[in-house]
This record gives structure tokens, sequence and C-alpha cells, in this order.
């Protein structure tokens, strides 16, 4: 009997992303605990111009490994564990706190096709599967295809996001509740920044942002 259940169990499992060694879940024993050598040891990081910012890890080594793996490699089901933490993060933070509604930064249309899934409303829709908050996947969406972050001048990111985004289906009629943006990874604030000029010139108010990782390092506008 217990020859028959290693059998079973060596079958179901499948291969960390990471590092390709079996695994019962989306990582390895090694690499989830490599992931959460790189957890904040406080979630609530800083206030950008009133905005509260809640953030799981700091965007390097194993945590920054296993995101660009998730968005270039094909493995959408890393969001689900990232979500998760993240989750348990936000009710470290804020507990039970309910009357909120939760928004992922959408992709263009085109990108996300090309791409098969948006890894920010996978984690969104894991976020709200551990907080119990509200999910509104179409709040947002974007109008305008823009490029990679990565390299730009804060002035060139500003342009190049500038009236990217407009009002989403779930949002014909304003929401009476704030809500938390959630994306993979928050840098610059460049992104939410022109989400949330959208949704405020709707009368919607933003509240947070929750995002897997942000820079390790202090200084947020040297990095993309």
């Amino acid at each position: 009997m217990q020859i028959w259940k290693n059998f079973l169990n060596l079958f179901l499992q499948s291969n960390c992303p990471l590092c390709q060694r079996p695994a019962s879940q989306e990582f390895c024993e090694y690499c989830e605990k490599q992931l959460h050598k790189c957890r904040l040891a406080s979630p609530n990081q800083r206030r950008d111009n009133s905005l509260q910012i809640v953030a799981w890890g700091a965007y390097k080594g194993a945590i920054k490994r296993a995101i660009t793996t998730m968005k270039y490699d094909n493995h959408p089901e890393i969001a689900r564990p990232l979500g998760e933490w993240l989750g348990e993060a936000w009710l470290q933070e804020y507990g039970n706190e309910n009357s909120l509604m939760v928004v992922p930064i959408p992709m263009h249309p085109d990108k996300q096709k090309k791409r098969g899934f948006n890894q920010a409303a996978l984690i969104a829709k894991s976020f709200c599967h551990t907080t119990g908050l509200k999910l509104k996947l179409n709040g947002l969406k974007r109008v305008k295809e823009t490029e990679a972050l990565f390299g730009l001048s804060a002035t060139e990111r500003k342009q190049n996001l500038n009236q990217a985004f407009d009002i989403g289906k779930d949002f014909r009629q304003a929401p009476n509740v704030p809500i938390i943006l959630v994306d993979d990874i928050y840098t610059t604030g460049a992104t939410v920044k022109s989400a949330i000029k959208t949704l405020n010139k709707y009368k919607i108010i933003v509240s947070g942002v929750a995002a897997v990782a942000v820079p390790s390092k202090g200084n947020y506008k040297n990095n993309s």
C-alpha cells in the first residue's frame, strides 16, 4: 500500500519552474525557502503622495527570477502562491477589512493575447481568495500599447503612460467604496499613477496598492 502511495505521489508531482526539481506544489521546497528569504520584514513600505504601498518581498534574487519566469517563460501557475503571500501580507497589516474592491493593472489586449494571460489579474484572484476582498477584473482597461519602462527616464515613462488607461466595464457606474490596485512589481509608480489619474477622473477613489515586490534599495526613482 505504501509503495502505491509513493508511486502516486511521484506521478502527481511536477517540476519546479525555477530549478526543475520535483515539486508537489508550484515550487520545490528549496526554491520556496529561497523565495521566502526575499520577504520584507514589514509589508507596509511607504506612503507615496498619501498612497499606501503594501508589498510582500524585495525584487531581487529568487523573487525576481520567479516573476520573470512567470511572465516570460509561460508559467502562469506561479501567480497563485505569489498572490496568496501578498494577501497574507495585506491581512498582516489590515486584518479582515473588507470594505474595499480590488482591481488588477491591465495589459493591452494585443500584449495579453501574445503572453496568454495577465499576471496581475492572476495574482489579484489569488490575493482576493486569501483576503476575502471583492475582485473587479475589468475595473480598468489598457487602451494604449506602451513601451517597456526599463531604461526610460522619469519624463519618458510619464509620456509613455499618458492616457494609457480608460475605465473598464465593471465601473460604468462608480463604486461607493475605495479600491486597491494590484500588480506584480511596484517600482517608480509611473504605471500606478497613470491608472489612478484615470480612476480619479471618474470619481473613483484609490486608497492603496498591493504589489508582490518592490525594489530592494530605498531609492525607487532609480528603478524601472
